[in-house]
């Protein structure tokens, strides 16, 4: 090897460029710019969302871009644009559709797909794009805007944040192609969590966004961005040029709303009630006060988190009673049980929190449960049950939690307090429904006083309770959940109906009846029927993830029925003329910006789990190589590299569980690569217990552990390398590096450490790497006999 000596003059780096960012005349990532126009008539929006993809590869591409909605929009309708030809998308089933875009592919037609992972993460992939074409692809959706407090508010999701995925690694391939591996929890967990681009990458993707504003007859007041700077032309709104996909656009919009029923002449309707002027109750309570601690609140959001926290100890009275729980990958108490919310105690509280910094992983499921656990069954003394979680919400395992938590906290009232720029508003809002309770986003310290006056007044009893409606012939089934009228925040509901033309909301208010009968108006709102649909599949979809499989019929019936995407449905676009020889000679994951407000990380050795984000970001999936190791443990044989929110990784970046063997890597770099980790920055931290520093050796100890703890990575490990067309040199170097790990793992075992040794030369030059390929799938076939049984049933995220 000759090594080269270059001028500095010759390499000078980019201005504002990421350590290790590379730059061609063709740019570097497939995706060029995303367009998000909004049109806003009254408390409805429409969206046209348009994502440019360009190949500057000389083969050809498939391009893959996980991305976010808003968790509420009812995507209508996609299509793409590509050699001065429209495909106008199809819904179908998603293993249908999955099934007919593979097909065009392998046929050389030009193909995209668009699929709904959670309601606010959604991945298209576009494939067979030909060397420098550009391909179009656009989503139609419409959306409801909340409505508090005396203004509406738009918010449109910009960027997928790093999210934390508890759970053992599962066999077999990855569901998707992002950088964490499946688990037990998150069976999906590869399709949400896109690789992370390094701070201040050039040439970021070109944003542009706009919001045209038609009061529809209301009195606007004011429009305010609170994390945008925006330019004001006429009745629109628009973003200055130069901003990132980093974080959300809030829009809040001023104006003095009222009661009313809109009846779109085609059987849907929407029932808007303000909140009457009655006197608030005030029911005893019994408080659960849940705090998120984990790694990925570092920074701004700790501090707020703390305030919020402290601020909803404040509106206890000696009548109620409350605990606080903190919790990352443990859950503490700041005293045993609930407890008179005395000055004297809510002083311990606040004082508690004031000592709380972010740390460890994101396991929420427990906290939830020890919250159920403490507030029991329902109380004979009246006393209302109230769990209050503050969180950015940044969990994989949305559905574990729900089915195992849902049923017991739709007997009590959840609030959500979602703390972050880039907030999984879908799953708070989802949990906060579950109790017929409020969920607040802060996405700013700025905002947090404010919010905090809101979230004060929500914890509050609600002004009616006991809802009902009269006067429309409602279709059953069909209505969204009516919940209770709070103080501020007027009810919603949504519904199908067979006749009738106006209704008559009753309920309870102060113990006494209460009824206001609403007059119903015809209105020319397409968006009406869409929006319904996409909040009726909310709940059967909920429902779904709490345990009722037989639903899933159901949901593919409205979803086709009422052209609305859902996560059982799919769009698929497909073009009827052939453009290359087969399907794409090479594949991306587009990597996304890192959250704004996320803290990088500030110890060294968490460093290279980020960085090495630059080096997956764009190699083919089939090829991408795991992180090198960074630093170990003194205090256990496996070392870590940086796993996600404090996920301990092996050699070669596989991620380990707690007495269970290191994830086998694979392909796509499901080891753990590329996974954003670091104190209090982009990902949690490991967990407690462990000594970091610089590097040290780990013990040499014989581990407990036989050969058939590992047997089903080393049956995943064949099968993705019986699956290569060819035999690639990266591809058998890494392998190697996985083996080694797995055989540091059982305390030395001989047969794979010798393979792994041979596996080493495959990046020599002139090494026969077909032999060396059949010698690999030799050995692991011999250690794999009677490895573990194939899946029987294939979930819906893997089918087609």
């Amino acid at each position: 090897m000759k090594i080269t000596s270059l001028e500095p003059a010759r390499c000078l780096p980019v201005p504002d460029a990421g350590f290790g960012a590379l730059r061609t005349e063709r740019g570097n990532l497939p995706l060029e710019s995303v367009d998000v126009a909004a049109s806003i008539s009254g408390l409805v929006a429409g969206v046209e969302v348009t994502q440019s993809f360009r190949n500057p590869f000389d083969v050809t591409l498939e391009a893959t871009y996980v991305f976010p909605l808003p968790d509420r929009a009812a995507v209508t309708a996609f299509r793409m644009e590509a050699d001065d030809r429209v495909i106008e998308g199809v819904l179908k089933e998603r293993g249908q559709a999955r099934a007919d875009y593979d097909r065009a592919l392998r046929e050389g037609r030009r193909a995209a797909i668009a699929e709904e992972d959670r309601p606010d993460v959604f991945t298209i992939r576009v494939g067979n794009i030909l060397p420098g074409e550009r391909v179009t692809v656009r989503l139609s959706l419409s959306q409801p805007l909340p409505y508090e407090d005396g203004a509406a508010m738009f918010r449109f999701p910009l960027v997928v944040a790093p999210r934390y995925v508890p759970g053992a690694p599962l066999d077999g391939p990855p569901a998707g192609d992002g950088t964490a591996p499946d688990t037990d929890a998150v069976p999906d967990a590869s399709r949400i969590t896109p690789p992370v681009l390094l701070p201040g990458f050039p040439d970021p993707v070109r944003l542009s966004l706009s919001v045209r504003v038609d009061a529809a007859g209301l009195d606007l007041r004011e429009l305010a961005s609170s994390l945008h700077v925006v330019e004001e032309e006429g009745d629109t709104v628009r973003l200055r040029p130069g901003e990132r996909l980093d974080r959300d656009f809030v829009l809040r919009l001023a104006f003095e709303a009222s009661t009313a029923l809109q009846l779109d002449g085609a059987g849907t309707f929407a029932l808007t009630v303000m909140p009457p002027p009655v006197a608030e109750t005030r029911v005893p309570r019994d408080l659960v006060l849940l705090l998120d601690r984990s790694g990925s609140m570092g920074g701004w959001k700790m501090v707020a988190a703390r305030r919020a926290a402290a601020r909803i100890v404040d509106t206890l009275t000696s009548a109620d009673r409350f605990a606080v729980l903190t919790f990352d990958s443990v859950v503490e108490q700041a005293f045993e049980g609930l407890v008179e919310a005395s000055d004297r105690n809510r002083y311990r509280a606040v004082e508690h929190l004031s000592r709380v910094d972010a740390r460890g992983g994101t396991e929420l499921l427990e906290p939830l449960r020890q919250a159920v656990s403490l507030l029991g069954g329902a109380r004979p003394d009246g006393r209302e049950r109230v769990v209050v979680l503050v969180t950015d919400g940044q969990v994989g395992n949305e559905d574990q939690i729900l089915e195992q938590a849902g049923g017991a906290l739709s007997a009590m009232r959840v609030h959500a307090v979602g703390i972050d720029r880039a907030v999984n508003a879908g799953f708070l809002g989802r949990l906060a429904g579950l109790g017929a309770g409020r969920c607040e986003l802060v996405e700013s310290e700025d905002r947090l006083d404010a919010a905090m006056d809101q979230i004060h007044r929500r914890i509050g009893a609600p002004l009616v309770t006991d809802l009902s409606l009269k006067g429309l012939d409602v279709e059953p089934g069909t209505l969204t959940h009516l919940g209770s009228i709070f103080p501020g925040v007027p009810l919603r509901v949504y519904g199908r109906h067979r006749g009738g033309g106006s209704v008559t909301v009753r309920g309870l208010a102060a113990g006494a009846p209460w009824e206001q009968p609403v007059a119903g108006t015809v209105v020319d709102s397409p968006a009406l029927r869409a929006v319904w649909a996409r909040a009726h599949l909310r709940e059967l979809e909920d429902r779904y993830a709490m345990g009722e499989r037989e639903l899933e019929a159901e949901i593919v019936r409205v979803s086709l029925e009422y052209g609305v995407l859902c996560r059982f449905t799919a769009y698929v676009a497909v073009d009827t003329r052939q453009a290359a020889e087969g399907g794409p000679e090479h594949r991306v994951i587009q990597p996304v910006e890192p959250p704004s407000g996320w803290e990088m990380p500030s110890q060294a050795p968490a460093m290279p789990s980020f960085m090495a984000q630059a080096a997956v970001m764009s190699a083919p999936p089939a090829f991408r190589a795991p992180a090198a190791p960074t630093f170990e443990s003194a205090l256990d044989e496996a070392p870590f590299a940086g796993g996600p929110m404090g996920a301990p990784a092996a050699p070669g970046g596989a991620p380990v569980t707690p007495g269970g063997p290191p994830a086998a890597g694979g392909p796509a770099g499901h080891g753990g690569a590329g996974r954003p980790g670091g104190a209090g920055g982009a990902g949690d931290r490991a967990p407690r217990g462990r000594t970091f520093g610089r590097p040290v050796p780990a013990p040499a100890r014989r581990s407990p552990h036989g050969l058939d703890a590992v047997k089903p990575q080393l049956v995943a490990e064949l099968d993705r390398l019986t699956a290569l067309r060819a035999a690639d040199a990266l591809y058998l170097a890494d392998l190697g590096s996985r083996l080694a790990a797995l055989a540091a793992y059982l305390g030395g075992h001989a047969e794979l450490a010798e393979l792994a040794r041979e596996l080493e030369a495959a990046e020599r030059p002139g090494t026969d790497l077909e032999a060396l390929r059949e010698r690999a799938v030799e050995v692991l076939t011999a250690l794999t006999v009677g490895g573990p049984a194939p899946e029987q049933r294939r979930p819906f995220w893997k089918r087609g």
